[in-house]
């Protein structure tokens, strides 16, 4: 299961924990997990988990990469 952050450096971008992937960023638009990149040197003290339906939108619920996830109809 992804876990989802808020950063306050990167606020136009979701900070994402994914197993098998690790650390990763993308822009919070729709269709933003089309453009994630590995994220690097991300501050923990400048980050804060938030849940994961406010990423809807962004393909980060969808991806293949999240199968343990079931998003609503």
């Amino acid at each position: 299961m992804p876990r989802l952050y808020q950063s306050a450096k990167h606020r136009q971008h979701w900070i994402a924990y994914v197993n098998g992937i690790g650390w990763t960023m993308f822009p919070a638009i729709e269709n933003g997990w089309e453009r994630r990149q590995p994220a690097r040197g991300i501050d923990p003290m400048h980050l804060r988990e938030v849940p994961l339906r406010m990423a809807a939108g962004t393909g980060l619920l969808e991806s293949s990469e999240c199968p343990d996830l079931v998003t609503a109809a």
